[in-house]
């Protein structure tokens, strides 16, 4: 089976006055540099890596107070596209080269023209940006595995350590996988990321000193603030295989 994604990508949104914030808070964390900023409001930069490609990036928005999104870099754009619309997404937007989809769930992400990336990034002082997590009301979770494993046939779809978790592994050498969370009450939709991280203490203390603060703390996962007020995770999980820590 060919891949369905060659890339992939996750993207930091939130709110444009705290861009900055953002920008500096995860260009420490994820040992990269900024690019030059683009779009029409200067909302978008990637973060780069030396030595490999990049996979993550940030976005201001106007309104809201955003989360992550994940972006997919397909060979063939418009085949993707019919894919993901006959499982039931909706299309936003259509730029030729990047097509902006809602899933079933009302979850945003991209489609977009595969750049070339190829090169994962390293393992940065033990942890690893890995992960876009999908939070999804009871009423809508069992629709969205089904769209996302439908989507990504390719990818290993499997339960995960808890009831409430769904796995989306991609092939070995993409960078960002995908999570999908049951929620227990029922609201709106939303994601966030999560970082693997070999010690969770020991990278919480890091990010507090860049200005993060801790929200709560789980059986294998600390909920952290960054500074530009997105929620985030840091969880057990080995940074090289993104698996949990224990197997």
């Amino acid at each position: 089976m060919s891949r369905t994604a060659l890339w992939t990508d996750a993207f930091i949104d939130r709110p444009y006055e705290r861009f900055g914030r953002a920008c500096d808070f995860w260009t420490v964390v994820t040992d990269t540099r900024l690019s030059e900023r683009r779009g029409e409001r200067q909302e978008f930069v990637t973060l780069l890596p030396d030595g490999a490609d990049a996979c993550v990036r940030v976005q201001g928005l106007l309104d809201g107070e955003g989360g992550a999104h994940l972006d997919l870099g397909v060979a063939d754009l418009p085949r993707f596209v019919a894919s993901a619309l006959r499982l039931g997404a909706r299309t936003l937007s259509d730029e030729d080269t990047l097509v902006v989809l809602r899933s079933p769930a009302g979850l945003p992400f991209c489609a977009v023209r595969w750049h070339g990336g190829s090169v994962r990034p390293p393992v940065v002082r033990g942890s690893r940006l890995d992960q876009v997590c999908l939070d999804v009301p009871p009423s809508s979770y069992d629709a969205e595995v089904a769209f996302w494993s439908g989507l990504l046939p390719d990818w290993e779809s499997r339960p995960g350590s808890l009831p409430e978790f769904h796995v989306l592994a991609p092939p070995p050498g993409l960078p960002i996988r995908l999570l999908l969370q049951r929620l227990g009450e029922e609201r709106p939709a939303s994601a966030h990321l999560d970082l693997a991280c070999a010690d969770i203490e020991a990278t919480r203390a890091e990010h507090e000193r860049l200005g993060a603060t801790a929200v709560a703390v789980g059986s294998n996962w600390t909920v952290m603030r960054d500074p530009a007020g997105g929620l985030y995770c840091l969880t057990g999980r080995d940074p090289e295989t993104g698996r949990p820590a224990s197997g």
